[in-house]
C-alpha cells in the first residue's frame, strides 16, 4: 500500500512539475502545503528526503523555495516511491534491492509465494518506473479535458 508520505511526495512533485511547465522554477513550502493540502511540517521532512536523494534542490532568499533538479520527464513515480517508502516488493524475499530470505523458507528457488510476489513486484515496477511526472500530468490533463 502506498503510504500517505509517498502520496504527499507525489502531490508535491506534481505541483512543482506543473509550475515547471508554466515557467516557474521554485515554490515555497507554505505554497505547496496550502495548494496540495499537506501539513507543512510533514511536507518539510518529505521535501528534505527528496532533496537528499537528488530529486529536488532548494534555494534561499526572496525567489527561493524548492524546485525539481531534473525535468518532469526524467523523474519516475517508481523512483519517488522508493525514496519515500523503500523497496516496491511486498515481501523482502521478492525485493531486488533489499532481498532478505524468509526464515521459514525451505527453497527460495521454488517457493510459490516468492515467485508470485516477484511477478507482482516486476509488474508494479514496470508500470511505476515507466511512468514519469510528465506522463502523470498529461494523464491528469486528458482526464480533466474528457470530463469537461
Amino acid at each position: 500500500m502506498l503510504s500517505k508520505k509517498a502520496k504527499y511526495a507525489l502531490k508535491a512533485l506534481f505541483a512543482l512539475a506543473q509550475d515547471n511547465v508554466n515557467g516557474q522554477k521554485s515554490m515555497l513550502i507554505a505554497e505547496i502545503a496550502r495548494q496540495e493540502r499537506i501539513p507543512k511540517k510533514f511536507l518539510e521532512a518529505i521535501l528534505l528526503d527528496l532533496k537528499n536523494d537528488g530529486i529536488l534542490y532548494s534555494k534561499r532568499g526572496k525567489t527561493g523555495g524548492y524546485a525539481l533538479r531534473k525535468t518532469p520527464d526524467q523523474i519516475s513515480v517508481g523512483q519517488v516511491i522508493r525514496v519515500i517508502d523503500g523497496p516496491l516488493a511486498l515481501i523482502p524475499c521478492a525485493s531486488q534491492s533489499a532481498y532478505v530470505p524468509c526464515e521459514e523458507c525451505v527453497d527460495v528457488e521454488t517457493c510459490a509465494i516468492r515467485l508470485t510476489m516477484r511477478k507482482v513486484r516486476d509488474a508494479t515496477a514496470s508500470i511505476l518506473d515507466s511512468t514519469t511526472l510528465a506522463d502523470a500530468l498529461k494523464s491528469r490533463r486528458h482526464s480533466v479535458d474528457w470530463v469537461i
